[in-house]
C-alpha cells in the first residue's frame, strides 16, 4: 500500500477522474471487455457514438496488453472520440488474452483493464505517468483485483491513484519501486498511451 502523501488543493497534477468502474467483469474475450466498457461510457455521455468502433479498431491495430507483474491492458481511442477526460476501469473475473503491446503475435493474460479517456495526451501526461506507476505496483493491482463490487473498486482505485504521487527529480515525475529506488514515470519498457505508440499512430 502506498505511503505517499495525498495531493493537496495546490497539487498541479490531479489524477484523472474515474468515469466508469466495473468489478469482476465476467467476459469471454477482449472484444467483450471493450464492448462492455464502451457501452457504459456511451451511457455516461463521456464518449462519442463513434468511440466503440474506434476503440476496437485501434486495439486490433495497436494492441495494449502489458506484461506488468499482473498483466494489464490500457486500450484507448483517439482524443477526437472523447467528450469528457477520465478513466474507465475494469477488473476481470478470469484472465482474458489481449495482444501484447509492441510484440507481434504475443498475448498477455490480462486481469485489469484501464482505459484512459484523453482529449489532450500532453495535458494529461503527469496523470498518465502516475497511472503507469500504479500499474507496475503488483501489491496495488492485487488489491484492486480483490474488490468485490463496483463501489469498493471505485473507492480503492481513487485512493491508490491519489496516493501514487510521483516524486520530482530534475522536474520529471518518477516512481518509487518497493525497494525505495526511483525509476522513470513511463510505462513498462518505456511504453504507455500515446507515448509508446507515437511511432505507430
Amino acid at each position: 500500500m502506498s505511503t505517499a502523501p495525498r495531493p493537496s488543493a495546490e497539487d498541479p497534477r490531479p489524477p484523472l477522474g474515474l468515469t466508469v468502474v466495473l468489478a469482476q467483469l465476467d467476459v469471454f474475450d477482449d472484444e467483450d471487455v471493450l464492448r462492455s466498457l464502451a457501452g457504459r461510457l456511451l451511457d455516461a455521455g463521456a464518449v462519442t457514438v463513434d468511440f466503440p468502433e474506434a476503440l476496437r479498431r485501434r486495439e486490433r491495430t495497436y494492441p495494449t496488453g502489458l506484461p506488468t507483474p499482473i498483466p494489464t491492458a490500457i486500450p484507448h481511442a483517439d482524443p477526437e472520440h472523447v467528450v469528457v477526460p477520465g478513466l474507465a476501469l475494469a477488473t476481470l473475473a478470469r484472465p482474458v488474452p489481449f495482444g501484447e503491446m509492441g510484440a507481434t503475435g504475443s498475448t498477455a493474460d490480462v486481469r485489469l483493464v484501464v482505459m484512459p479517456l484523453l482529449t489532450d495526451a500532453r495535458e494529461h501526461l503527469a496523470a498518465l505517468q502516475r497511472l503507469m506507476c500504479l500499474l507496475r505496483d503488483e501489491a496495488a493491482v492485487a488489491e484492486l483485483l480483490e474488490m468485490p463490487d463496483d463501489e469498493a473498486l471505485r473507492a480503492r482505485a481513487a485512493a491508490l491513484l491519489a496516493g501514487a504521487l510521483p516524486g520530482v527529480e530534475g522536474g520529471d515525475p518518477v516512481c518509487a519501486d518497493p525497494g525505495g529506488e526511483a525509476s522513470d514515470g513511463g510505462g513498462p519498457e518505456g511504453g504507455g498511451p500515446d507515448r509508446g505508440e507515437e511511432t505507430q499512430a
